[in-house]
This record gives C-alpha cells, structure tokens and sequence, in this order.
C-alpha cells in the first residue's frame, strides 16, 4: 500500500490533510446506522393524483361556465335580432315566437293564449341580460 494511501475505513480529508470523521454529517464507521434514501415515489404519486384532480376539476367547472356564457349569449342574440315595437321592463317576462317566414318576434302574450309558434319565454334581469324561464 502506497505511504499516502489510507484505508477506506479510515476518515481522512485529503485536502485538508485532516482525520475529520467526527465533523462529518453521515455516520463514517462500520457501526453507523445504514445511510437509506426515502421512497418519494408514493408521495410524489399522490401528489401528482392530487394535482390532475385539482386541475380536471377546475378545467370541468371554466367549461361549464363558459358553456353556460355561451347559451346566455345566443338567448340574447336571438332576442336581440327579433323584432318588438315596445321597450322591455326589467323583471318582466316575454315570449319569443316565429313566424311561418322564419322572422321571430318578441310578445308580452303568453303562448297559451295565443296560437303563435312559441320558442320560449325570457325574463329580464337587473343586468338587462335575458335568461330562459
């Protein structure tokens, strides 16, 4: 064995030129507890479950709600484009007909008092934005 070689249970510093096994932060002798690493796959497969949950359940929720923006908005839009000769009040409710030509038009006449092709009744809200009854 060479002079400047020491043996592998021995704790020598070779840039310090020091014996430094009690400063060192792991266990160096033979009777050392065992140096094990922990097992983050379980943690780290929770933790993933946990976040495509999150993110599904966030993106299920956007889609709904940008499905529910999207149906307030062509109920608006075919209001919009229909035809009515008076201003509606806000917290009425009004019925939207077509006619045989295809034109639709808006009615205070409730559809069981009227033989008109009825597409549904409409109420104004606060925000003058027309949801379905």
């Amino acid at each position: 064995m060479a002079a400047n070689k020491k043996p592998d249970n021995v704790v020598f510093n070779s840039e310090t030129q020091q014996y430094d096994a009690a400063i060192k932060p792991y266990g160096t002798s033979v009777g050392a507890p065992v140096i094990t690493t922990t097992d983050t796959v379980a943690w780290k497969n929770r933790s993933i479950r946990k976040v495509n949950q999150k993110v599904q359940t966030k993106y299920l929720e956007l889609k709904a709600e940008y499905e529910k923006m999207m149906t307030e908005f062509e109920y608006n839009n075919l209001i919009f484009k229909a035809k009515f000769n008076f201003e509606p009040i806000i917290g009425d409710i009004y019925h939207l007909y077509k006619r045989d030509n295809g034109e639709t038009f808006l009615s205070i006449i409730a559809p069981h008092e009227c033989n008109f092709n009825a597409m549904g009744s409409f109420y104004l809200n606060a925000d003058q934005i027309w949801e379905k009854v």
